[in-house]
């Protein structure tokens, strides 16, 4: 891990917060590669009973990192190696969903607690979560059309388990922000809170006085009842994500968005 994020440990539960709060937890190569550590180290982590998942500062996860996408906007790089998208590094998931999915693959619930926005790759990092628990102030978004991507670290996986189809369409097409009262409506969120961190802690606290090897043995048959063959659907994420990448229409998507213009896009081949 780094300084991207905070873990405390006590009575069986890990206490994780993102913690670069001047970026409202956006998403950089270093909270990639702190996410991918804190995941090894949850793990193999004795005693483990239950995690709660938050962010520091005045939101849970904006996204992308927005010196990220001025970088795209460059020379398609974005500084994340984005290339080989579609090689599995981590079990049936790539790096970038590895931080997403590998929290519905840890043995223990995980409950997010989500405060601000949870945007893009935040919102889909919730969605890896057991549970997720809102303030009412709380804003969402499938934000990747926005940027000319698609959802791609496991998202579109998780949605379908959630709500309609037509509602997971409706956001994905139109990347709009979307309030807790919505998500809620959708099935996106467990239920809003004062204090989601409060709430997320407290059933934490009521887990963890369960037998671990009940809520182990629960959390993996659950996983298995609602996770109709993921594999093929993140694999088609990364294929996608990889050939939208660095192309025109998603560089002109990123420098209309900083120009605050109309994008220009050139048409799809018939």
């Amino acid at each position: 891990m780094n300084d991207r994020v905070r873990l405390s440990f006590s009575g069986g539960i890990a206490d994780v917060r993102l913690a670069r709060a001047d970026k409202m937890n956006a998403l950089d190569p270093a909270m990639f590669e702190a996410l991918t550590g804190l995941l090894a180290e949850l793990s193999a982590k004795e005693g483990l009973r239950a995690v709660v998942l938050s962010g520091e500062g005045r939101a849970f996860c904006a996204g992308l990192d927005m010196e990220s996408f001025r970088g795209m906007s460059g020379n398609g790089s974005a500084g994340l190696n984005t290339r080989r998208l579609a090689e599995r590094t981590h079990g049936i998931a790539n790096k970038f969903q590895h931080i997403v999915w590998g929290w519905r693959e840890l043995a223990v619930p995980v409950m997010a607690a989500v405060h601000g926005v949870a945007y893009g790759g935040g919102f889909q990092i919730a969605l890896g979560a057991d549970m997720r628990f809102a303030d009412n102030d709380a804003r969402f978004s499938v934000r990747e059309t926005h940027w000319g991507l698609v959802p791609d670290m496991g998202g579109t996986q998780l949605m379908r388990h959630l709500a309609r189809e037509d509602i997971v369409r409706e956001l994905t097409y139109t990347a709009r922000i979307f309030s807790a009262e919505e998500a809620l409506a959708f099935g996106f969120i467990t239920r809003i809170a004062d204090d989601p961190r409060a709430e997320a802690l407290a059933i934490a606290r009521d887990i963890a006085g369960k037998s671990p090897h009940a809520i182990r043995a629960a959390k993996r048959l659950l996983n298995l009842a609602c996770t109709a063959e993921p594999e093929p659907g993140l694999i088609a994420e990364a294929n996608e994500q990889e050939a939208l990448i660095g192309g025109a229409n998603q560089i002109e998507a990123i420098r209309a968005n900083f120009e605050k213009r109309a994008g220009i896009f050139a048409e799809v081949s018939a």
